[in-house]
């Protein structure tokens, strides 16, 4: 195409000319394996029912899963993305998410809503991008099952009891919900949103809600 004559593609996470994420790049990746905590996803020493993370926590979702580890290389790959406007790495994100863990036993993909100030500045909603996607590739539906409720402070620098304050009854249910829902997100960093959004899920009718990410923070 003339496009990708006068603007050559460069790798999200190196910028050398290639493919939106080159292969060194793609391979250098961290994926996530068991053993895992079976609630949150959390990697741990050996396989636990619950984490020190979400144990004593009421968490709305069933399991929540992720790809990858959000170390330095994931991280620039999610800001080129997000916060870069390429767009097209969002089928990327899909495509790791599909080679690495397993498709959902749902009815359903939902995905959490973005902010409207925040879509309006980035132009594009990745959360929602990454579900249609994976939907396309798990040959699932997408259905528009959450929405915001209110506006939230970025969570970005917050604490983890901050967090979870913030987005405390940021979602509510768009419409009714299949019994068994999978949902959608970018990152998981604190799973305070995933959690919220979920909740919002289970008041709409969904008995299980399954939370699947591109990314996830462990500390």
């Amino acid at each position: 195409m003339l496009l990708d004559l006068l603007l050559p593609q460069r790798c999200a996470a190196c910028e050398l000319p290639g493919p939106a994420l080159c292969l060194g790049c793609r391979d250098s990746l961290i994926r996530l394996a068991p053993p895992l905590c079976d609630r949150c996803g959390a990697p741990g020493p050996w396989p636990v029912k619950r984490c020190a993370e979400c144990s004593g926590r009421r968490i709305g979702f069933a399991t929540a899963r992720a790809a990858i580890l959000y170390d330095a290389p994931a991280r620039q790959l999610v800001q080129a993305w997000k916060e870069r406007g390429q767009r097209r790495l969002a089928r990327e994100a899909a495509e790791l998410i599909a080679e690495t863990l397993s498709r959902p036993n749902v009815t359903a993909l939902a995905f959490v809503p973005a902010d409207a100030d925040r879509a309006l500045e980035r132009g594009h909603r990745p959360a929602e991008a990454l579900a249609r996607e994976l939907g396309r590739v798990w040959e699932l539906p997408v259905q528009k099952l959450v929405r915001r409720a209110r506006a939230v402070e970025r969570q970005r620098g917050l604490g983890l009891k901050e967090r979870r304050r913030n987005v405390a009854g940021a979602f509510a249910s768009a419409r009714a919900s299949p019994e068994r829902v999978c949902l959608v997100d970018d990152v998981y960093t604190s799973g305070a949103t995933a959690a919220a959004a979920a909740s919002a899920l289970r008041q709409g009718g969904a008995r299980r809600v399954e939370v699947v990410t591109l990314a996830r923070a462990v500390r």
